[in-house]
Parts: structure tokens; C-alpha cells; sequence
């Protein structure tokens, strides 16, 4: 079964696009070391629940947008290895790619799937 690094973090809407731009560029670099799938979504309706919430979880502000994305992988060796590659990427590294988010509430945690219908 395959591998899935999930994140949900919040972001600034002001930097939206920003975030987007920087995304999209990390996304086809992960893609490029052999990511299967690589998604990234805005949230649309995600309340702020009394107990627990998503935006509860990342500490989001009212003038900020809770992004849930995941990374696919053939499995976890192959997720480390990509991982790896991708954090030693020249072309992630220097002041242009400055984080459009606080990375301090980024959550993420590596998956095995259970399920896929």
C-alpha cells in the first residue's frame, strides 16, 4: 500500500498567492523524485469548532486560510529517500523562496494507508 504525508497549516490571505506560487513549484520538484500525487487545498468550510477544528489545530487567525495538503509515495523507504533528495534540492534554498506561512504551525505526520477505495 502506498505512503501519504499529510500537513495542514494556516496561511495569511494576503499571501495566498504567494503560498500558491511556492507550492506549485516544491509540488513538481517532489514530483520529480518520484511523488505520486501531490495536493494541496484551501479550505472552504472549515469552521472553528468549540473543541477541536481544523483552524483550532493550526492556531489560524481571522485573516488567515487553513491549506490541508498531502504527499503520495509508493511507500515509506520511497517517501524517505524523496524526502531527502527534495530537502538537499538546491532550487528550494535561498531568500526568493522566503515561507508565505508560520512554520512553527505547520502539523504533519506520515501516514500508511488503510484504505482506498
Amino acid at each position: 500500500m502506498s505512503y501519504v504525508d499529510g500537513f495542514i497549516v494556516a496561511v495569511p490571505k494576503e499571501n495566498v498567492e504567494a503560498y500558491k506560487k511556492f507550492s506549485t513549484f516544491a509540488g513538481t520538484i517532489w514530483k520529480e523524485y518520484g511523488a505520486l500525487e501531490y495536493v494541496e487545498c484551501i479550505g472552504d468550510d472549515v469552521p472553528y469548532g468549540e473543541l477541536t477544528s481544523f483552524p483550532r489545530a493550526v492556531q489560524a487567525k481571522e485573516d488567515e486560510v487553513v491549506v490541508f495538503f498531502w504527499i503520495v509515495y509508493g511507500s515509506r523507504q520511497e517517501r524517505d529517500d524523496i524526502n531527502a533528495k527534495v530537502m538537499d534540492d538546491p532550487r528550494l534554498k535561498g531568500d526568493q523562496w522566503q515561507m508565505p506561512f508560520d512554520g512553527k504551525r505547520l502539523i504533519y505526520g506520515g501516514f500508511e494507508m488503510l484504505i482506498k477505495l
